[in-house]
């Protein structure tokens, strides 16, 4: 029998990759820097409102998510040693063979579009941060009240040169200033418009393998 493909088995470094804190229920953004067999090393890039690195404690345990060939591949593993300061990284302590993920979550990807979302009698436009086929983080010129968890609001995204019109409900907000990063999930999206996010998910991932291997 050959031996496993190890771009599969582990993600690749400079890859993204989303770190589970199991018992806390989070889920973060982060940037994979040292990918081992035994030894993953993360720098969190984002997550929701709450997170933070010394609140996270060696021995914690996590589930590691990434994208590899054509499907997304999961990971368990603990916290191992925590890096802290302006810059964090997580030293994550792995072993075993990586799965195929079961979690019914879309793939998601660092893409920029321009996004619009009706808002107090006008329109609040900014570009999103990540992108999934189930939902977005986007940085939006906000204004007034910010909306509330779980307020249903439609949204337009510009892909391909075409708007695509979608359904979706706010996660989550945070104020940074005259700029809010909203977390929106997407409703009831039509298969048409699904298999638009998706392609330009996973042209952004190759674009993003390309470059880092360029």
């Amino acid at each position: 029998m050959s031996d496993p493909d190890p771009f599969l088995d582990r993600p690749e470094e400079t890859a993204s990759a989303d770190v589970t804190l199991i018992s806390r229920g989070l889920t973060v953004t982060a940037h994979v820097e040292i990918s081992d067999v035994s030894l993953v090393v993360v720098r969190p890039t984002g997550g929701a409102p709450g997170w933070d690195s010394a609140e996270i404690q060696p021995g914690d345990a996590v589930e590691l998510y990434w994208v590899g060939g054509h499907e997304e591949r999961t990971l368990t593993g603990t916290v191992n040693q925590i890096e802290n300061g302006a810059d964090p990284r997580w030293h994550l302590a792995v072993s075993g063979q990586a799965q195929r993920s079961q979690r019914r979550k879309a793939v998601r990807a660092r893409v920029s579009v321009p996004v619009i979302i009706p808002w107090a009698g006008a329109q609040m436009e900014g570009k999103t941060v990540d992108l999934s086929e189930g939902g977005m983080r986007a940085l939006m010129d906000g204004w007034g009240v910010p909306m509330d968890p779980g307020t249903p609001t439609q949204v337009s995204l510009e892909l391909d040169d075409a708007l695509v019109h979608l359904h979706g409900e706010i996660v989550w907000t945070s104020i940074r200033g005259a700029q809010w990063l909203m977390a929106m999930k997407f409703v009831d999206v039509p298969e048409k418009a699904a298999d638009t996010l998706r392609r330009r998910v996973f042209q952004a991932l190759r674009d993003e393998r390309a470059a880092n291997a360029g």
